[in-house]
């Protein structure tokens, strides 16, 4: 019965914990996350990664991602597909060479630092949604490209890091034309189950004489989603927000988003956020305090430039261009899986395994506080634009 107490310290810190960080000015999601940080192993111990809170949280990201979905207006996302492929693109070059460049600086050698140079490609926007949500930005340009680019960058890093298995020798051969096959047999699939099938699952779901048919199909179509998503060798997360965008664009929308959130924002979100900071551990890593240092610093700057070039050749201007690529920087969950496949394949040496993890959380830390900056600039000055018409 230990998991109940884990899940009673969760809730209370996590409601206390974000409290305390709107009181401050910040996004609730930056208190959630530093509340798993001191609950887990690096200050009170009282909360462990376990099996539960991995698979519980797994769900949580799931339904984050589903009400993103849910919330995207799919208009704006058809009209900044130039901008998100380019960001992600963008996101993709400069962290490789950062964290390639990084790792070779500390003696690291070849095929480890290539692995690092990769890991620093990938972006989970879980934690950029919750923030550009709470500020009322999810729709915005801004925040419709984010969307888009994780997307394509997640595409993109998967197909990458199986390459890399493949060419040096730690993984079984792998077809890069089979590979790229999948993804685009994932995305005509989900797009014809968006089109034909979603609207009519939900009108058959919403006629059974039973209870809360609407929004059990609303779940059943995201997890089916996201584990067609995973089988295909695509996050399960870009399938959670393509089920959600598909049934956004049924009559059902409201009635899911209305009866989903309360679920997701009281229990199961607030475990993933929580998960998150439970894997940071400062055990035996003052010998590399420096490269945690350099490879969080190249981590942070090098998604963030590399997002806001690929914006700025789009059309975006300075300011909404850097908004963008602020949104790319966290490494969240995406990291940590990718991180525990070069560490089963051999390609990120034991001895590297728990500063990466922390560079991770600190590209996770940072990102609502700066998307709050940049976000809270923009208005200011659209105000002042708006002002000084009058």
């Amino acid at each position: 019965m230990e998991f109940i107490l884990h899940l009673v310290l969760i809730l209370i810190f996590t409601k206390l914990a974000g409290h305390l960080s709107l009181k401050l000015g910040q996004p609730s999601v930056l208190g959630e996350l530093i509340a798993g940080v001191i609950l887990g192993p690096a200050v009170l111990g009282w909360v462990h990664q376990t099996s539960f809170i991995h698979e519980f949280s797994e769900i949580g990201v799931l339904i984050l991602m589903f009400i993103a979905g849910l919330e995207t207006d799919l208009e704006e996302l058809r009209k900044n597909w130039k901008a998100a492929l380019a960001v992600a693109v963008g996101g993709i070059i400069l962290p490789f060479v950062g964290g390639y460049s990084s790792a070779l600086a500390f003696g690291i050698e070849q095929s480890h630092a290539l692995f690092l140079g990769l890991l620093l490609c990938a972006t989970s926007v879980s934690i950029s949604v919750q923030t550009l949500k709470e500020m009322n930005k999810l729709n915005s340009r801004e925040g419709t490209t984010i969307l888009g680019a994780a997307v394509v960058d997640d595409i993109l890093v998967v197909v990458l890091l199986a390459v890399m298995m493949s060419l040096l020798g730690t993984g079984e051969s792998v077809s890069i034309g089979s590979l790229i096959g999948k993804k685009v047999l994932f995305f005509v699939v989900i797009i014809a189950a968006a089109i034909w099938v979603v609207p009519l699952v939900m009108k058959w779901l919403s006629k059974l004489r039973v209870s809360e048919t609407v929004i059990s199909g609303g779940i059943i179509i995201a997890l089916a989603f996201s584990y067609f998503a995973e089988w295909m060798g695509v996050a399960g997360i870009i399938g959670a927000f393509a089920a959600g965008i598909a049934i956004s664009q049924t009559p059902y929308k409201h009635t899911v988003e209305h009866k989903l959130e309360p679920i997701a924002y009281s229990l199961f979100v607030p475990v993933f956020f929580v998960s998150i900071g439970l894997n940071v551990n400062f055990e035996g890593v003052g010998s590399q305090i420096g490269f945690i240092i350099v490879l969080s610093v190249a981590a942070i700057l090098t998604k963030l430039l590399g997002g806001a070039l690929g914006a700025k050749l789009t059309g975006f201007n300075m300011h909404s261009s850097f908004a963008i690529g602020t949104g790319m920087i966290s490494r969240g969950e995406v990291a940590l899986i990718i991180a525990g496949t070069g560490l089963a394949s051999g390609l990120l040496d034991p001895q590297y395994y728990t500063s990466v993890i922390i560079m991770v959380i600190v590209t996770t830390l940072v990102t609502p506080p700066l998307l709050k900056i940049m976000f809270a600039d923009k208005h200011a000055k659209k105000l002042s634009q708006a002002s000084s018409q009058k």
